[in-house]
């Protein structure tokens, strides 16, 4: 019955019936703190002086901290934020932190964005991670914006733009709506800044791909916007409209797109007609876009995109001033096609951005840069190419001109139009000389009149073999 006995604590003394055991170092410390004597002055000034002291270096440290990971420098010890690094030391906002413009204003933000990066190195020290993840918590914010840029301000810095700036942020619409590429030059859009190629991005190659057509606001995304705003949209409330999507979404995106297709049984025309259906579409909607900017087209709209609207330097020039412009610029745009395509061009009216590869870029960049010398010489041809491809021509070009006057008068008196080759090369801008292939792969002239339905025989100048 003794086994079953209680057992003494060998740590209480029989006698005195005190506990022996040691104190732990928390009780010791609590019962020096006790044990002090707070009525004497100089052992308050040493408690004020040690807690000075711990305060400076709790404090001090935490703040060293937090401006160290705040800093561009510690961004740059990531691999994977290679492209955005070199991007963005190469940028306008090269002289603030990165925090400044993804992290809102307030020390809650601030503290609460650390305590969700720590997942960050945690990938990074593990060796997972291969794409920076964004989410919408991470599109730039206006209140970041703000704290350096006005509100108030309604003419661009190259007083070029007129934007109503304030109206547009009362009207909900986010600053990265216009100027998204500003410190990155849209390389995620772009799909440049990929796992394969982070290797690649030096402070050089970020030099060579921020081109001013990704850091200024597109005029597509302008164009894009008052469209779905006079239809009675307001994209920006979508954040998929504002941040391009992971490489991930892509991905899987790319794959339904693939089990779709091979899952549907469609005959291959009908997918051809669709196909060809959707880029008809495509087109009409662009050119419809073109004529109302150019004044050719009026419609009851909310929002102008007649050019006048917003610019305030680049209206009508000068040489377009003249009676009878629409017919007669041809020779202008022979000699200064380079110039004219500085506004006639269709990618300045398209909002989405095409995927591009790095390297491929950066070959290009070594051939244009062995090639700045070279300026663009006269050719029919390549104006003959322009305005079939490029919509804002191909608009105008697929219409009568003024200058054709009525049909019955234009037929009998357009020989002496097209005298010489050069003079016919200017007709073949817009016409075809024989009847264009069904199955030709050659651009489709903007109009269907050839010369080849009248002219059977030929012309009178074609010297036979």
């Amino acid at each position: 019955m003794a086994f079953w006995g209680k057992k003494k604590n060998k740590d209480i003394d029989p006698e005195t019936r005190e506990n022996k055991k040691k104190p732990g170092l928390f009780r010791r410390l609590w019962q020096k703190v006790r044990n002090i004597d707070w009525k004497d002055p100089v052992t308050r000034w040493k408690a004020l002086f040690v807690g000075l002291i711990g305060s400076i270096v709790i404090f001090g440290g935490g703040y060293g901290v937090l401006s160290f990971t705040n800093s561009p420098t510690f961004c740059a010890n990531c691999h994977e934020m290679a492209p955005e690094v070199t991007t963005f030391t190469a940028s306008a906002h090269s002289e603030i932190t990165c925090v400044q413009c993804h992290i809102k204003p307030g020390f809650v933000n601030m503290m609460t964005h650390k305590v969700i990066s720590l997942k960050e190195v945690y990938h990074h020290v593990m060796g997972i991670p291969e794409q920076i993840v964004q989410t919408e918590h991470e599109a730039v914010s206006d209140e970041n914006c703000l704290q350096c840029h006005s509100k108030n301000r309604l003419v661009t810095a190259s007083k070029d733009l007129i934007v109503n700036h304030k109206g547009h942020i009362e009207e909900g619409v986010p600053c990265i709506s216009c100027h998204s590429g500003v410190a990155h030059a849209k390389i995620a859009a772009r799909g440049i800044n990929t796992e394969e190629v982070r290797g690649h991005w030096t402070n050089e190659v970020a030099q060579q791909m921020m081109e001013q057509k990704y850091l200024a606001p597109n005029m597509g995304t302008c164009i894009d916007c008052h469209d779905k705003v006079n239809n009675g949209e307001k994209p920006w409330k979508d954040v998929a409209y504002l941040v391009p999507p992971n490489p991930e979404h892509l991905e899987e995106a790319a794959k339904e797109e693939e089990k779709s297709t091979t899952s549907e049984v469609k005959h291959d025309a009908t997918t051809e007609e669709e196909a060809a259906e959707a880029v008809i579409a495509h087109d009409e909607k662009t050119q419809a876009i073109i004529l109302e900017a150019v004044g050719k087209q009026q419609k009851d709209v909310k929002l102008s995109m007649a050019c006048e609207t917003c610019h305030q330097r680049v209206k009508v020039p000068q040489n377009h001033r003249v009676a009878n412009w629409g017919g007669d610029h041809g020779g202008t745009a022979l000699q200064e096609l380079d110039t004219c395509v500085d506004c006639h061009q269709d990618s300045k009216w398209i909002r989405d951005i095409p995927k591009e590869d790095l390297m491929s870029l950066l070959k290009m960049a070594e051939v244009k840069e062995e090639d700045k010398e070279h300026k663009y010489t006269a050719n029919i041809n390549v104006v003959r190419e322009q305005s079939r491809i490029n919509k804002f021509c191909s608009t105008c070009h697929g219409e009568r001109p003024e200058s054709h006057v009525e049909s019955d008068v234009w037929l009998t008196a357009h020989a002496d139009k097209a005298q010489t080759p050069e003079m016919k090369a200017e007709c073949f801008v817009c016409h075809d000389r024989d009847e264009p292939k069904a199955d030709s792969t050659d651009v489709k002239a903007p109009t269907d009149v050839y010369c080849q339905y009248c002219h059977r025989t030929g012309f009178k100048d074609d010297v036979k073999k």
